[in-house]
């Protein structure tokens, strides 16, 4: 069966600098030709994030900088400069086709540390929400080599599956991966599916990136892997054509890396699986029967709260009876939730002195254990 990016819900699309940066600047047909695309799956009711590479590309142009390695803070330098210019003509070209861009730099902490993270993570999805588009690249302005991803393949993945992406479109300089280097081996086989990612097809990937791009087929297949562990398909297809999205709608030649379940089943077997709980919410019988019918777990329902978490951890849910009902992640440390246990949602502003999430646990970060929810 063909698999095409309108078939998916969320959609994160990953460009590298090379297709979107030449000899003499930004590639701006291009990048107009990809804009079209991304109105045409807007329209189709489709949400789209960008992890898009280009600032120290760009910086180096726009400052005039030689070609040849960059030493760190002169990579920094053109990372700001870049920035602005990247950032102001996304902002130029989706707005002239009715799109809202939105910045995001990320480092690599803001993908490793949970409270990070979750920040990270809601403002992905408020943007989403409010029907902009957001625009993600690693924050190279700031980032030393100890702490960068250094590709934005494998941020890209982090991203996709940090957003609930169902599908990441890596575009690349080659139209997917082969058993070998095409341009080195004319019997080099092109492979449209990879079902999981092994230690052959790890071995298939080259390391080496181009004069413009970090990254390789070797990035592309570590991300795969990330992909797929998190509940999102990738594929990766050619942006060396106008309309890239457009091509893989219509049957261009592509990898497909399917992912064995979906985004919300993935995160919720991550959460009840691997995760170690730090503390409990003891629930009342109604709060009980409101997760059970998969609602949002609310503080009026909660009557005590127990362990050192903080939020973003995975704590218990306990029953009237003691029993482990669940786990899930909760929104608040355990001194706020102290506070806002048993109290009406509408009352945790004048309590807390800020405003709050409503829930202390939103249904998508809940999982109840199979006893629990065969009790629903």
């Amino acid at each position: 069966m063909m698999r095409k990016p309108s078939d998916y819900s969320r959609i994160c699309v990953k460009i590298g600098s090379a297709l979107l940066v030449g000899d003499t600047g930004l590639k701006r047909a291009w990048l107009e030709a990809l804009a079209d695309d991304l109105q045409a799956l807007s329209k189709a009711g489709k949400e789209v994030l960008v992890v898009s590479s280009g600032s120290i590309a760009l910086g180096r142009r726009v400052l005039g900088l030689a070609d040849g390695p960059l030493k760190l803070e002169q990579a920094q330098a053109a990372a700001s400069v870049g920035q602005i210019a990247l950032a102001q003509a996304y902002q130029e070209i989706l707005g002239a086709r009715g799109l809202t861009a939105g910045q995001i730099l990320l480092t690599l902490q803001d993908t490793e540390e949970r409270r990070r993270y979750l920040n990270a993570r809601e403002t992905m999805g408020t943007l989403l929400k409010l029907g902009a588009v957001p625009i993600i690249n690693e924050n190279d302005s700031v980032a030393t080599n100890e702490i960068r991803y250094g590709d934005n393949d494998r941020l890209g993945a982090r991203v996709a599956t940090m957003a609930g992406a169902d599908l990441l479109v890596l575009l690349s300089d080659v139209d997917g991966l082969y058993t070998a280097a095409p341009q080195k081996d004319p019997n080099a086989v092109f492979l449209p599916e990879v079902l999981q990612v092994t230690p052959k097809i790890e071995a298939m990937a080259g390391s080496a990136g181009t004069a413009m791009s970090s990254g390789g087929m070797k990035t592309k297949v570590d991300a795969a892997k990330i992909a797929q562990a998190g509940g999102t398909t990738m594929v990766i297809g050619s942006g060396q054509v106008m309309h890239p999205l457009q091509a893989l709608e219509d049957g261009a030649r592509c990898t497909w890396f399917p992912a064995a379940d979906c985004p919300a089943n993935a995160r919720k077997k991550w959460i009840s699986g691997h995760l170690k709980p730090t503390g409990a919410l003891h629930l009342d019988a109604g709060a009980l029967k409101a997760v059970q019918a998969g609602k949002s777990l609310l503080p009026a329902g909660i009557t005590r709260c127990e362990g050192s978490f903080r939020r973003g951890d995975a704590v218990r849910l306990v029953d009237c009876q003691g029993r482990e009902a669940g786990r899930g992640l909760v929104a608040y440390d355990i001194g706020e939730a102290s506070l806002i246990i048993g109290r009406n949602s509408t009352e945790i502003e004048v309590i807390l002195g800020h405003s709050g999430r409503a829930e202390m646990m939103h249904r998508d970060d809940l999982v109840l254990d199979a006893h629990a929810a065969s009790l629903a």
